[in-house]
């Protein structure tokens, strides 16, 4: 029986992407293409500089927007990955379930409806909107 093996993409494939407008991120080895956002606040880069490349800094807001295609298991693969790199807040947002979930751990979890407001709490101070806003 013939295996075959399937080569990991690495950062440096990522890095060598078309800037084409779309967002491409690297997950388990795989570029896919994301509309997913990340907040990371001042001071936390190494001499204030962003890095050209994709840096050790974890993020201190993840947001994972749901495409129509993702499985539900796929976005709870992708929060355990944001927390367990040091992520402080993570939004899964489901457009068309008009739903948001809010993760501080995996076990500090909370839903929002479209009336119910996104606040970046003490990660990102001052913002705040209703889900509904966004959608």
């Amino acid at each position: 029986m013939a295996t075959t093996t399937r080569r990991m993409t690495t950062e440096k494939d990522l890095l060598a992407m078309p800037k084409d407008g779309q967002k491409y991120e690297l997950v388990d080895g795989q570029i896919r293409v994301s509309p997913d956002a990340s907040f990371i606040a001042a001071g936390r880069f190494h001499d204030d500089k962003v890095p050209d490349d994709y840096g050790s800094v974890a993020p201190d807001l993840a947001v994972e927007v749901l495409s129509p295609g993702d499985r539900p298991r796929y976005g709870l693969d992708k929060v355990g990955e944001y927390l367990e790199a040091g992520v402080r807040l993570v939004w899964v947002i489901d457009p068309r379930k008009a739903r948001a979930v809010v993760y501080r751990s995996l076990s500090d979890v909370r839903e929002l409806g479209r009336e119910d407001a996104l606040d970046g709490e003490d990660v990102l101070p001052g913002f705040r909107c209703t889900l509904g806003e966004i959608l």
